[in-house]
């Protein structure tokens, strides 16, 4: 089955890759397109040759990228006439879609987007606190009531959800675009370490705690809240990522 949806899309998708890490951006590349729905379930990729030339890199380093994704159950490959490598069915679970995307991540990137992610929250959180009114901290309380965080997607879709209301009291529509930018391509992974009960009941706290900072109109205090908050998140995913370097899985 070939798919012909989104044609920009997957021309950014094919187009050639930067020198270093190429493995590990192809996979990336490769992964963002099926969670994006750019290739599509039960899509037969380009051959391996193709994949190499479009990527502009070695067929070993091909074959290396599309293991990986075989490995977290994203694609398989059929062998005979009209085989090939296809996409699998979209039931694959969140963790084993974000597992790939993590494998795909050099260590040095995953770490640098935590810092930029917490700088742009930092800068969120501090300029809410200071701009923020009485009846816009009763807004937000009233949010976070409603909030659920007692399963693990709802601690996910929240998570995410304070963040923005946050960026939305910093009254800057330039910090609220960035921080959905950033989001959409780093908050499903800040986020795995959700499937634990008491993470997503410290996450709430936290959260609370700067809502309150933020009511307080302290702008220091609700600004080192938001930077040990993501910095908590970060810490646990990139230890996620050296376990899953060494073999093991996520949440092991």
């Amino acid at each position: 089955m070939e798919a012909h949806n989104g044609g920009g899309a997957r021309d950014a998708i094919f187009a050639q890759l930067h020198d270093a890490g190429r493995t590990e951006q192809v996979t990336a590349r490769l992964t963002d397109a099926i969670i994006l729905g750019v290739l599509a379930p039960d899509e037969r990729l380009p051959s391996e040759s193709d994949l190499a030339r479009r990527f502009g890199v070695a067929l070993i380093t091909v074959r290396e990228g599309l293991a990986v994704l075989r490995d977290a159950g994203l694609i398989e490959t059929r062998r005979g006439r009209g085989g090939g490598s296809f996409v699998m069915k979209a039931d694959a679970p969140h963790s084993t879609l974000v597992q790939a995307r993590l494998h795909g991540l050099a260590q040095v990137d995953l770490s640098d987007t935590a810092d930029y992610f917490a700088t742009i929250v930092e800068g969120c959180v501090q300029r809410a606190a200071v701009r923020a009114s009485q009846p816009d901290s009763d807004r937000l309380d009233r949010w976070l009531n409603r909030a659920d965080f007692s399963t693990v997607a709802g601690a996910r879709t929240n998570a995410g959800g304070f963040y923005l209301e946050l960026a939305i009291l910093s009254q800057s529509a330039q910090l609220v675009r960035e921080l959905i930018r950033l989001q959409a391509e780093f908050g499903p992974l800040l986020l795995l370490g959700m499937t634990d009960p008491d993470a997503r009941q410290s996450l709430l706290d936290s959260n609370r705690a700067i809502a309150g900072a933020v009511r307080a109109n302290d702008g220091a205090s609700a600004r080192q809240l938001a930077t040990e908050q993501v910095r908590g998140l970060a810490e646990w995913l990139l230890n996620a990522k050296a376990r899953i370097e060494r073999g093991g899985a996520v949440n092991d």
